[in-house]
């Protein structure tokens, strides 16, 4: 898929894709550091996953400037996209700055920017791995 490709989809359809791409990610890099029993993972799985991390990733990306002009624009065609479910355990405005980050995540993706994507994911464990006691 091509970035022509990726522009044809709607930021919902996006971020479905980038938070699959993202678990993965996360998941990868939790069992290559050693986490191999199930409840371990998942429990810190979803402290790199949650909506509320993503969201204040998204915010510690914004303060450095991490974030290119074109994946500014998917952030917010993701964060402003009319998902039809509902947050279920954050608040709406939490929810849909997650689905920016993740619809960023799955432009990555589709456009093969691999490194690129790569960076990310860095730059989302390192700066989870610095609020997690």
């Amino acid at each position: 898929m091509n970035k022509k490709d990726a522009e044809l989809l709607n930021g919902i359809a996006l971020a479905y894709i980038g938070d699959a791409v993202y678990e993965v990610f996360i998941r990868d890099y939790l069992l290559n550091k050693g986490l191999t029993k199930p409840r371990e993972l998942q429990r810190q799985a979803v402290q790199y996953v949650s909506a509320k991390a993503q969201a204040e990733l998204i915010r510690k990306m914004e303060d450095a400037n991490f974030l290119t002009e074109e994946e500014l624009l998917y952030f917010k065609r993701g964060r402003n996209a009319h998902s039809k479910t509902t947050a279920k355990n954050t608040d709406v405005v939490t929810y849909r700055i997650s689905t920016g980050f993740e619809a960023v995540v799955g432009f990555l993706h589709l456009t093969k920017k691999v490194e690129r994507l790569e960076e990310f994911a860095q730059f989302c464990i390192k700066n989870i791995n610095s609020s997690i006691k």
